[in-house]
């Protein structure tokens, strides 16, 4: 039996903040113990009682920092590590430009096994302990992803993309083998260990009718997995979409109509959205989420996060590596509190911090097993240091409350912040 407890200042939203005054919302123990037992764990709350009740000597003490649950990244490209900071155009031609090619090289087993593992000790070095990720349309980056997410014990979804047009040639696939080779991946990998399965048509333009039926036919198959592809990102896009499914009322009818929606489907971007999809979104319980860093990146549009949210949606918030353009949550959390700035949409730290654990672990279903501290779910944690930098160090001088530190640590904050990342209790960041 493994067991240790991790010593510091622990923070643990149990529901979302509904204001700057919501302390309600949180549990927080200035001198905290987190006890860890096999990976889950097995007790949280002051350090006194939770080492006496333990009875652990095992303490690893990382005072004066911050203990969270690990942050959850619902939305990244696993292909796309190279990809990022590419001279920037808008999305199609960045497609074309960057991500096909990068992601034809993927068809080699050792390009992608060693991009996998250079994949994953980016998300753990930032903090990530959870992704939703897109692979290549080749069979064997998910299965390089899946290999590596379940050697290192991580709760992990993703999925080969669905692409039968639109691409080059060494990039797509059939209506027939991305069916076929997706049920193949879902049998080997959704539910193994901590993974799962994401049903993954990229988009409307690189799918066509007969590829999203067959997209909808999996997910009537496989209830329990995930279904991501992007959704009204750019305005070229939407009319593009229209073009190709001209019968469509509007872009999220495209998806509607071959069965995509639901409370385990999400959808990237949904910037660019009418009434009626809204509506729509709504009543599937259906996830947008959200991605500051690419649609600024990419100059797609403005997230209308409260628009949203006012209509009973859940929103996640994501990285979009590698239009997005870091691979850290609390760098996202910094644009994503620009670009609801410019909307006159406040974003207090507590509300941002709840977004990326247990906010995102709602969006996945997930709130019961990851996203809190609460006794009896997985052990991922992220340990966060408001001092790491000298400007971080300097700006610390003159907080005096929980919130303005962690509004320090989402704007001035990166990986350099992320003392240490445990999954399923076990750490896996080197030391600085």
């Amino acid at each position: 039996m493994s067991e240790r407890i991790l010593r510091g200042r622990i923070l643990s939203f149990h529901r979302e903040p509904v204001g700057p005054g919501d302390d309600d919302a949180f549990t927080y123990h200035e001198d905290g113990g987190l006890w860890i037992r096999d990976g889950m764990i097995a007790g949280c709350g002051s350090f006194d009682v939770v080492s006496q009740r333990a009875g652990v000597f095992d303490v690893i003490d990382h005072r004066p920092n911050l203990i969270l649950p690990g942050f959850i990244d619902p939305h990244i490209h696993f292909p796309q590590v190279q990809v990022v900071a590419s001279w920037g155009e808008q999305l199609l031609d960045w497609l074309r430009d960057y991500t096909f090619p990068e992601e034809m090289r993927f068809a080699d087993p050792d390009h992608a096994a060693r991009m996998a593992g250079a994949f994953f000790d980016l998300l753990t070095a930032h903090g990530t302990t959870t992704a939703v990720a897109y692979c290549a349309a080749h069979p064997n980056s998910a299965q390089a992803f899946f290999a590596e997410a379940h050697r290192r014990n991580m709760r992990m979804a993703g999925g080969k993309v669905m692409m039968d047009r639109n691409a080059p040639e060494g990039l797509i696939d059939t209506a027939q083998s991305g069916y076929d080779d997706s049920k193949a991946l879902i049998g080997e990998w959704h539910g193994r260990g901590r993974l799962h399965y994401a049903i993954t048509p990229r988009f409307a333009i690189t799918s066509t009718p007969s590829q999203l039926a067959a997209a909808g036919a999996l997910v009537a198959e496989f209830p329990d997995c995930y279904m991501q592809t992007h959704l009204s990102e750019n305005h070229d896009e939407i009319a593009e979409t229209l073009r190709l499914y001209p019968d469509a009322r509007n872009y999220l009818d495209v998806y509607d109509t071959h069965g995509l929606l639901g409370e385990k489907a999400l959808l990237g971007h949904c910037i660019h959205l009418e009434d009626r999809e809204i509506a729509r979104l709504a009543e599937t319980g259906s996830h947008p989420v959200f991605c500051p860093t690419s649609n600024l990146f990419l100059g797609s549009g403005l997230f209308d996060d409260a628009g949203l949210r006012a209509r009973g949606i859940v929103n996640a918030i994501a990285t979009d590596i590698g239009g997005g353009t870091s691979f850290s949550m609390l760098q996202t959390l910094n644009e994503g509190y620009k670009v609801l700035q410019m909307q006159r949409q406040q974003t207090h730290p507590y509300r941002a911090f709840h977004w990326i654990t247990r906010g995102n672990a709602l969006a996945l279903g997930l709130e019961d097993r990851i996203g809190t501290l609460d006794e009896g779910t997985e052990a991922d944690v992220v340990v966060l240091n408001a001092r790491a930098t000298p400007e971080m160090k300097l700006r610390y001088e003159t907080v005096e409350t929980l919130a303005e530190e962690l509004f320090l640590l989402m704007i001035l904050g990166d990986d350099r912040a992320v003392a240490q990342t445990y999954v399923a209790g076990a750490p896996m960041k080197a030391p600085a």
